[in-house]
C-alpha cells in the first residue's frame, strides 16, 4: 500500500509539509499510547471519521494535540484512507522529593505546587517545573532570603515515568541595615520608625527577628506610618515612593521611604444624621471627634465603631455608620457628617453548637446570654464567649453570626468549640518553694460526664503537709445558677519543715458551700465547715505556741465561710481586661472551742494597653482576731507573706514576726498587706493562650499583735515570671531581685511551683 508521511512541529504552527491531497477519512488509528486512553486523543482531535482532511486541517490537528501537554511528539500518517496518529507521550511524575527546606514546610510547598500543576501522577512538563521553581524563589524573596537557590534533578524511571528532586539551599536571611525616611519635617525619624515593626539589626534582633525583611510587613509598616500622620491631623500625607536595595552579597537591605507630610487639619464641627434608633443625645457622647481639635483618623474610626456597637447591642447587627468629611483645603479644616443607616432589626433564629463531643449542649447553652428568638446583641454574644471561656472546658471557642439566607432580619449564632482534657488520673511529682517536693495522686474530673459538675479525689504529700480530700461541686444546683458543693478532708501539717515556728496539726472535717449569683458580675458565697483540729508540740516549739497548745490540744470548730465577689475579668486563667474585688470571711460559730474570725479583701484590675501587652495592678488586705474566750487569732490561722504566691524573691512564709525561741522562725501575724503590679505579655512567637510572661513588682508584709501597720516595713521585689497552663496543671517560674531587703531576711531569687499561679 502506498504510504504518505506528514510531520508537524508545534514550535511552528505553520510548519512546512509536502502537499497533501485531500481525502475522506474512513478510519482513525492511534499508535504510541501507553497510559493515555485513545478516547482522550479522539476528544481533542478536530477530525472525525467521514471528515475530509487536507494540509490545513492536519496542521490544526497536530497543534491541538500538542496543546494538551500530554505529548512530546505528534505525527500524522496516511495509509490509504486511514488516518494514523503517532504520538510519543510525555513521562508521568512518579514522585516529588524536597530536600533542605526549613523555612517553607513540605505541606506548604505541596499545596503551592499543586495549584500550578506539579503533582504526582500527572504528565511531566518542564515548563511547569520551571514555573514552580520561579514561584518558590519568590516565596523565599518574601522571607528575605535573596540568596536562596533551588536545584532540580529529573531522573527517568521505567514505564515512562520520572522522579523529581528539588534541593534547597536557603542561604541566610537578609537583614535590614538601615531605614531612611526622607521628607519629614514635623517629626523626627526615630519617632516615625518607632511605628514600624521592621527595624535595623539591634542587640535583641536575634530574639525579636524584627530585622528580617518582609515585603508584606513593610507594606503594613507603611500603613502604620500613614495612620500615624493622619492621626496627627495630616490629612494630605502621601508616601511618594519606596526603594528597597540589597547589598551585592545579598545580606544587607536598605529601605528608603520618601514622604510628603502636607498640612495639618483641625476639626470644626460634626453632626449626626440619619434614622435615630438611639436618641441623638445618647449617640453624641460616643463620638470621639473633638471640634476645635486636631483631625485624627483613629478618632473617626472609633466614633463609627462605637455607634455601630451601640446599634448592634439594640439588635441592628448590619447597621451602616459612615463619617463623611467636608474638607476645606484653604482653611485646612474639616467637618464631619455621621450618617446612620440602622437597617433592619435582627433577631437570632437558632444557636448551633459544634465540636462538643463530651460537653452536653445544655452546659454550653446555660452560659449563653444571647438567646434564641431574642433580638441580636453583640454585647450579649461577647459576654457569652467570656462565660464559655471561664468554664475551662475548651481550648478554643469560635462564634460566628451569619445572616440567614433569604431572611434579612435573622442571623444564626454558630458556636464551635475545641474541647480540652478535663479529666485526669494523676500520679506525679511536683515542687513548690513553700512545701518542697510534692507527691500527688488524684482522680479529677472538672466536667463529669459532660455535665459541668466537678469531682475531685486527691492525695497530696509533701515534707510539710499530707492532704486527703474528696470534693464535689454542682455549679447549677438550681436552674438560675446557684451552685452547691461538698467537701470531706483530712490534713496534717508539720510546720517545722515549712520555714516557720515548729508545731504539728491534724485537721479532719467536712463542709458544704453555696454560691449565689445576684447579677452577671456579682455573687455571694456561704458555707459551713465542721472540723476537729488536734495540736501537738515538738522539741523546738517556741514558748508562746507551746502554752497555747497545752491549753487547747484538741478543738472542735464549726466555721462559717463565705465571700462577696465582683468579677468582670474576661478569663480566669489569663485575664487581659476587667477587675475582681473579693471579700472573704471565716468565722467560728460562738460556742466553738476556739472563737475567732478572719477577713481578707483582694482587688485586681487589668488594662489592655495593646494587642500584646496587659497591665495589672492589685493588692490584698487581711485581718484576723479572736473573740469571746479566745484573746487572739490562733497561731495556726495566721497570715504569712513571702514566696511564689505573694512576694517573690523572698523565701516562702519568711516575712513578718518571728517567734521567741532559741532559733527564731517566722510565726506569721494577724494582719497582712500585699501589693502587686505587672506587665503581662504572651510568649513571643506563640499563638496559643496557655503561656504568658510578666515583668513584675511585688510588695508585702505581715504584722503581729501589738505591732502598728508600718508601710515602711514592707518588702519589695522586681523580676520576670513565666506562667504556663501545662497538661499537668498550672506551672509558674519566677526570677526576682529583692529591692529593699534587710539583714535577717531570707532571700530566694528563683522560685518554681506546679499547681498554682501567682494571683
Amino acid at each position: 500500500m502506498k504510504k504518505r508521511f506528514v510531520t508537524f512541529l508545534l514550535l511552528l504552527a505553520s510548519a512546512s509539509a509536502f502537499a497533501l491531497e485531500p481525502f475522506i477519512v474512513s478510519d482513525i488509528r492511534v499508535d504510541g499510547l501507553q497510559k493515555i486512553a485513545p478516547g482522550t486523543v479522539f476528544n481533542y482531535l478536530p477530525v472525525k471519521v467521514g471528515d475530509q482532511i487536507d494540509d490545513e486541517i492536519a496542521k490544526e490537528s497536530v497543534r491541538a494535540l500538542f496543546k494538551t501537554g500530554f505529548f512530546r511528539d505528534v505525527r500524522l500518517e496516511q495509509e490509504g484512507t486511514v488516518l494514523v496518529v503517532k504520538v510519543a507521550e510525555r513521562p508521568s511524575i512518579a514522585s516529588i522529593e524536597y530536600v533542605g527546606n526549613r523555612e517553607i514546610k513540605d505541606d506548604d510547598i505541596k499545596a503551592a505546587v499543586a495549584q500550578i500543576g506539579l503533582v504526582e501522577g500527572r504528565v511531566f512538563d518542564r515548563k511547569v517545573l520551571d514555573q514552580v521553581i520561579s514561584e518558590l524563589k519568590k516565596q523565599y524573596f518574601v522571607l528575605g532570603k535573596y540568596g536562596a537557590k533551588i536545584t532540580d534533578t529529573v531522573t527517568p524511571l521505567e514505564r515512562n515515568r520520572v522522579a523529581i528532586k528539588l534541593e534547597f539551599n536557603e542561604g541566610e536571611t537578609a537583614k535590614i541595615k538601615q531605614i531612611n525616611i526622607v521628607g519629614n519635617k514635623e517629626f523626627d525619624e526615630d519617632d516615625l520608625t518607632d511605628e514600624f515593626k521592621l527595624s535595623p539589626t539591634a542587640v535583641f534582633s536575634f530574639f525579636t527577628r524584627k530585622d528580617r525583611y518582609s515585603r508584606q510587613q513593610l507594606q503594613a509598616d507603611l500603613e502604620s506610618l500613614r495612620s500615624f500622620y493622619q492621626d496627627q491631623g495630616y490629612l494630605d500625607f502621601r508616601i511618594e515612593s519606596t526603594q528597597v536595595t540589597i547589598s551585592p552579597d545579598k545580606q544587607d537591605i536598605f529601605v528608603t521611604i520618601n514622604i510628603s507630610e502636607g498640612e495639618q487639619y483641625t476639626v470644626t464641627d460634626f453632626s449626626v444624621e440619619g434614622k435615630m434608633i438611639i436618641p441623638e443625645d445618647d449617640l453624641v457622647p460616643l463620638v470621639s471627634i473633638s471640634p476645635g481639635g486636631i483631625y485624627s483618623r483613629r478618632d473617626v474610626a472609633a466614633s463609627e465603631k462605637a455607634i455601630s456597637d451601640a446599634l448592634a447591642n439594640e439588635g441592628y447587627a448590619f447597621a451602616q455608620v459612615n463619617a463623611v468629611p467636608d474638607v476645606d483645603q484653604e482653611s485646612r479644616t474639616v467637618s464631619f457628617s455621621i450618617f446612620i443607616d440602622p437597617g433592619r432589626r435582627v433577631y437570632v433564629r437558632r444557636i448551633n453548637i459544634a465540636g462538643n463531643n463530651i460537653t452536653r449542649d445544655e452546659v454550653i447553652r446555660r452560659e449563653m446570654r444571647q438567646l434564641e428568638g431574642g433580638w441580636y446583641s453583640a454585647q450579649k454574644v461577647q459576654r457569652s464567649r467570656v462565660r464559655l471561656e471561664r468554664l475551662g472546658f475548651f481550648d478554643n471557642i469560635t462564634i460566628e453570626t451569619p445572616a440567614v439566607p433569604g431572611s434579612p432580619d435573622q442571623v444564626d449564632v454558630n458556636i464551635e468549640v475545641v474541647e480540652r482534657q478535663t479529666g485526669s488520673l494523676l500520679f506525679g511529682v511536683g515542687w513548690s518553694d513553700a512545701d518542697g517536693l510534692l507527691f500527688q495522686a488524684a482522680i479529677t474530673q472538672k466536667n463529669l460526664f459532660g455535665t459541668g459538675k466537678e469531682l475531685d479525689l486527691s492525695f497530696d504529700n509533701s515534707s510539710v503537709t499530707d492532704v486527703l480530700r474528696l470534693s464535689y461541686l454542682n455549679p447549677y444546683h438550681t436552674i438560675n445558677g446557684v451552685s452547691r458543693g461538698f467537701t470531706i478532708f483530712r490534713r496534717t501539717v508539720d510546720a517545722s519543715r515549712a520555714n516557720t515556728a515548729s508545731y504539728l496539726t491534724e485537721t479532719t472535717g467536712a463542709g458544704i458551700n453555696y454560691r449565689f449569683p445576684f447579677s452577671e458580675f456579682n455573687s455571694l458565697g456561704a458555707g459551713l465547715n465542721a472540723e476537729r483540729v488536734d495540736l501537738e508540740t515538738t522539741d523546738e516549739t517556741p514558748p508562746g505556741i507551746r502554752e497555747f497548745i497545752d491549753e487547747n490540744p484538741s478543738n472542735d470548730l464549726l466555721t462559717l465561710l463565705g465571700f462577696g465577689s465582683h468579677d468582670t475579668r474576661d478569663s480566669v486563667l489569663f485575664p487581659t481586661r476587667g477587675n475582681i474585688h473579693r471579700l472573704n470571711y471565716e468565722v467560728t460559730v460562738p460556742g466553738s472551742d476556739l472563737e475567732f474570725f478572719k477577713l481578707s479583701y483582694r482587688g485586681v484590675r487589668y488594662w489592655p494597653i495593646s494587642k500584646t501587652f496587659t497591665y495589672k495592678i492589685g493588692g490584698e488586705l487581711g485581718y484576723g482576731d479572736g473573740y469571746g474566750d479566745t484573746n487572739t487569732l490562733p497561731f495556726f490561722k495566721n497570715f504569712f507573706a513571702g514566696g511564689a504566691t505573694s512576694v517573690r524573691g523572698y523565701k516562702a512564709r519568711s516575712l513578718g514576726p518571728k517567734d521567741l525561741g532559741e532559733s527564731p522562725e517566722p510565726i506569721g501575724g494577724d494582719r497582712r498587706v500585699l501589693f502587686n503590679t505587672e506587665l503581662l505579655f504572651p510568649l513571643p512567637g506563640s499563638t496559643g493562650k496557655d503561656k504568658r510572661f510578666s515583668l513584675f513588682v511585688d510588695g508585702g508584709q505581715v504584722y503581729g499583735p501589738g505591732q502598728d501597720i508600718d508601710l515602711g516595713e514592707m518588702r519589695f521585689s522586681a523580676g520576670v515570671a513565666f506562667n504556663w497552663y501545662s497538661p499537668v496543671g498550672p506551672l509558674s517560674l519566677s526570677i526576682a531581685e529583692p529591692l529593699n531587703d534587710k539583714p535577717g531576711d531570707d532571700i530566694e531569687r528563683i522560685q518554681f511551683t506546679l499547681g498554682r499561679f501567682f494571683n
